[in-house]
């Protein structure tokens, strides 16, 4: 099917999908940045460049903060875009 004919529920579905890829990235760079940051906090604090891999970190953690919100809405309007069951 192409992005053309695809109806609404598709393309959330396929945003989710995308969104919740992101966020797994996003979580094992958090981790990662993390422990190089425990590895080297004192000779960066040293070298006067903590502040930046501070900002860095916190931005990082919003940025995973946003995706997990927006992954709980996509998921809100996955099932509000679910057709109705047919009733027999």
């Amino acid at each position: 099917m192409s992005a053309d004919t695809k109806a609404p529920l598709e393309h959330v579905n396929d945003a989710l999908a995308q969104l919740k890829e992101i966020r797994h990235y996003a979580k094992n760079n958090v981790e990662t940045l993390t422990s190089q940051w425990l590895l080297f906090d004192g000779e960066l604090k040293k070298l006067k460049q903590a502040d930046a891999i501070e900002t860095l970190m916190a931005r990082q953690s919003e940025l995973h903060d946003a995706l997990n919100e927006q992954i709980t809405t996509l998921e809100e309007l996955v099932l509000a875009l679910q057709p109705p069951p047919e009733e027999t």
